[in-house]
């Protein structure tokens, strides 16, 4: 990275100040702290003056962001979607304090360590700055654009619902959506010899399953036979014993038809032959690791145990929540019959907690997608092939597929497997020159006609 301009250090400055605000969520919203999310709306309107003098502003559900931005024409107006909440943290667990938005190292090897700095102020304070440096050129875009920043992303979303209740009572159909999602990554598929961007054309439907076991409790001196903790834990074994099938997906078929022709042999000719190698390839891919794995089936697992009040005594209750990611063709009324087949149990409940089908499938052919591929091409390198996948984790933009049949997820950041999976975990971080890039592709993404 070659030394920062002044516009990059103040870019870098405004970036590290909303860092700094502890904009957490949780799932028990009594739970919120919402100051901090007053104190975050309130820096963003005082660091960027040019984006709040050109475009409009409403709050939406207490904390959301919607912003439009009048183009030359109202019809197929661009979406960029970001989320200005956090999920909590261990600070024990941190190298750097998660909220202090320091800079480690120097050069090409300086990050910004923080809570948010990719998921997602990373995406949100980049779109902002894209947006401040048109406006102050004194730019108009081709189409209206929107700013749309959910406050509960993490949790609810119901900040995004109410957004999208607004923009479809006024009769506003976006012609394209951008919201966080894939990023640009290198060695996610094996013998893909050139960086790839992974643009999520759709996204796992998501339901939680809850796993009931009773029984009428006692002293932990006498226990049954099979109490109620053993006969859930026999539950959850048979669960992880028994995955879902395993298929590919079409946008599954697509990523690799597109990165077929920049992988090496023999897998070129694999990824290249999918209607005679997909059966093998569908064993072969759950090998290979977790992303690969989410990627060709649905997928269940035990998040959350609860049994007795204390040591010394019988849980009358057990009970397990099944976190489910439904693969594209996967419904949740499905995958509730089929937990229900494997388990085989009639004294274990099964209750859906929650649930949500997968989400429709945007087209990666026609001009959203190439204006993507484009902004892609200018701003993070031409050696980088953009390529249609499944998103595997939960995102806003899914509640605005009733209104758009051009909904994509993508993060403009260049990451390392490392830097992915700091996600949700401690020590996330973002390299500086990686977040400065980000800027030019959303710059980018709206001067694109």
């Amino acid at each position: 990275m070659t030394p920062l301009d002044e516009h990059d250090d103040a870019a870098l400055a405004r970036f590290r100040e909303l860092l700094q605000i502890p904009t957490v969520s949780h799932a028990d919203e009594s739970e919120i702290d919402w100051q901090p999310f007053d104190r975050f709306v309130e820096a963003v309107q005082r660091l960027y003056p040019r984006t709040h003098e050109t475009l409009s502003r409403e709050v939406v559900d207490g904390h959301s962001l919607l912003y439009r931005w009048p183009g030359a024409q109202a019809q197929d107006p661009l979406v960029l979607m970001a989320h200005l909440d956090v999920v909590p943290v261990v600070e024990s667990e941190w190298k750097h304090a998660p909220f202090a938005a320091e800079i480690v190292g120097e050069g090409a090897d300086a990050e910004v360590h923080a809570r948010g700095a990719i998921d997602d102020k990373g995406s949100l304070v980049a779109i902002l700055e894209a947006v401040e440096q048109l406006a102050a050129e004194g730019f108009t875009p081709e189409r209206d654009v929107y700013l749309s920043f959910g406050h509960n992303e993490e949790t609810a979303g119901g900040g995004a619902r109410a957004i999208v209740a607004l923009l479809r009572e006024r009769g506003i159909r976006p012609g394209l959506v951008l919201d966080e999602g894939g990023a640009v990554v290198d060695g996610v598929v094996p013998g893909v010899t050139v960086p790839t961007a992974m643009v999520g054309v759709a996204e796992r439907g998501v339901m939680t399953l809850v796993l009931t076991a009773r029984e009428g409790g006692g002293h932990a001196s006498t226990p049954p036979e099979t109490p109620a903790t053993a006969r859930l834990a026999h539950a959850i074994r048979r669960l992880h014993r028994r995955p879902f099938p395993t298929r590919i997906a079409p946008p599954v078929r697509a990523m690799f038809a597109t990165i077929a022709p920049h992988t090496t042999q023999p897998l070129r000719w694999v990824f290249g032959n999918l209607a005679l190698t997909g059966p093998l390839l569908t064993k072969v891919l759950p090998r290979l690791g977790p992303e690969m794995n989410a990627m060709v089936r649905t997928t269940a697992v035990a998040t959350e145990l609860s049994g007795a009040p204390g040591e010394n005594v019988l849980a009358t209750t057990a009970r397990a929540s099944i976190n489910i990611r439904l693969l594209t063709g996967d419904t949740v009324a499905g995958a509730a019959e089929r937990v229900r087949r494997v388990i085989a149990d009639p004294e274990i409940e099964i209750a859906v907690r929650h649930g949500s089908d997968p989400s429709p499938v945007s087209p990666w052919r026609g001009e959203p997608w190439r204006r993507i591929a484009g902004a892609v091409a200018s701003a993070l390198g031409d050696d980088v092939v953009t390529t249609p996948y499944i998103q595997l984790g939960a995102s806003d933009s899914r509640w605005f597929t009733p209104i758009s049949d051009h909904v994509y997820r993508f993060t403009p950041f260049h990451l390392t497997r490392s830097e992915r999976d700091a996600l949700h975990s401690h020590n996330e971080r973002i390299r500086v020159d990686v977040w400065l890039s980000g800027i030019g592709f959303y710059r980018d993404l709206v001067t694109a006609s």
